[in-house]
């Protein structure tokens, strides 16, 4: 799962590191190049809890191979847009992927590690994350430069699908041991013939208006290029009207469902209220997540923004710029993740609030070198402020998520 968890945010920041051609190519601003990188996060937040909720009453590990797929999926498909809100959809299905994949993930971790060790093997996992997080932009970069940035797409994106098989035969604690692969590709191509007719069918008055939008938008773009954002409007009220009419169409489906169908709805959703509620009964839990927005607002952005910053005020080229990053903040980032995990662990046996300690010390640490690495226009210290800044700031890694399961019951 460290494997896959490293793909998961190489696809994620890969086009951080594709701003600038992205924005050439496709004439966008960068406000709009700040809403493809917040779309993932935005449709991940709102999408992590029903799919985690998912993950706990069927199966964490069919909930990891739907996720891992999706976004891989929808990373290659970055590569054949022409609009800006093309690429915004693709991004938005990244993140449901995504969400599908980091609660199962975590989950089915904990099941594996309990106790003192917890924090440690979650470090491990995590330094997938801080491997995968520099190297889509290492790559990226490389990749851009070499074949274009259409390119990095797809060769990031790809290989996913062939992990989302995989995935597909991961180890459950407790629960049936995984089919053969042969049965899951048959299974998934049977399902998904039969769930592809439904949807289309129900979901017709949605694929019909977003196509017809699309059309009306491109001749508006085409023919009316003044005033801006016409096109985009138009698309957006096709869309919405789309899905309007479809919820009314699946409104008597829903009704007609049986009394077992009912009771099993009611189940899940009395399970999503007691989860809910032992989120709001617990004051550790409410912290964390208030903590987390924060800190993936700041970490979101620097990774976001530091390589445009870095092509536009010191005039680095792209492949150099993912370089820095691949070299200095992929050592920073794994070493960060296994000193934060381990330190935290270590401190456990002696204080109950050992790993918070650890989590919030890297943030305290970190953020003064991160405010050196962004003010300071001495290029000789990128280096060493860039090591410092990832190897801090990842500390809360292994540590955050272990206090999250721990007090989860």
């Amino acid at each position: 799962m460290t494997v896959i968890n490293l793909l998961n945010y190489t696809d994620r920041n890969v086009i951080f590191a594709l701003f600038e051609p992205i924005k050439r190519e496709l004439v966008l601003s960068d406000q709009q190049l700040g809403w493809l990188g917040s779309a993932y996060v935005i449709v991940l937040s709102l999408a992590a809890l029903p799919l985690g909720v998912l993950g706990d009453l069927k199966s964490r590990r069919a909930v990891i191979a739907f996720g891992v797929g999706l976004w891989s999926a929808f990373t290659a498909l970055g590569a054949t847009v022409s609009r800006f809100w093309q690429l915004l959809v693709c991004r938005s299905l990244v993140g449901v992927g995504e969400a599908g994949y980091g609660p199962a993930a975590q989950a089915l971790l904990a099941e594996f590690f309990r106790g003192k060790r917890r924090a440690f093997a979650l470090g491990i996992y995590s330094v997938g994350m801080a491997f995968g997080g520099v190297l889509g932009i290492w790559l990226g970069g490389v990749l851009t430069e070499r074949y274009g940035w259409r390119t990095a797409f797809v060769a990031l994106g790809v290989p996913g699908l062939l992990l989302a098989l995989l995935a597909s035969r991961l180890r459950e604690p407790r629960g049936r041991p995984p089919a053969t692969i042969r049965a899951t590709v048959e299974s998934w191509y049977t399902r998904g013939r039969v769930g592809a007719r439904e949807a289309v069918r129900l979901g017709a008055p949605l694929i019909g208006l977003t196509l017809a939008g699309a059309g009306v938008s491109g001749a508006l773009d085409l023919f009316l290029p003044r005033p801006r954002g016409l096109d985009t409007a138009v698309f957006a009220a096709c869309v919405s009207i789309g899905i309007v009419w479809t919820v009314l169409r699946l409104v008597p489906v829903a009704v007609r469902r049986t009394t077992e169908a009912t009771e099993v709805a009611a189940t899940a959703f009395g399970d999503f209220l007691q989860a809910a509620g032992t989120v709001l009964r617990t004051p550790t839990l409410i912290w964390m997540f208030l903590g987390g927005a924060l800190v993936t607002f700041a970490v979101n952005g620097l990774i976001a923004w530091a390589p445009s910053f870095l092509e536009r005020t010191h005039g680095l080229p792209v492949a150099a710029v993912g370089r820095q990053f691949g070299v200095w903040g992929l050592a920073g980032g794994a070493l960060g993740a296994l000193f934060g995990g381990r330190t935290g662990d270590w401190l456990l046996t002696r204080w109950s609030g050992g790993r918070v300690v650890v989590s919030g010390a890297g943030f305290v640490l970190g953020g003064p070198v991160c405010a050196a690495l962004l003010l300071i226009d001495e290029l000789r210290l990128f280096v060493p402020l860039l090591f410092g800044t990832f190897f801090l700031y990842s500390w809360f890694n292994g540590p955050l998520s272990a206090v999250i399961l721990d007090v989860v019951p």
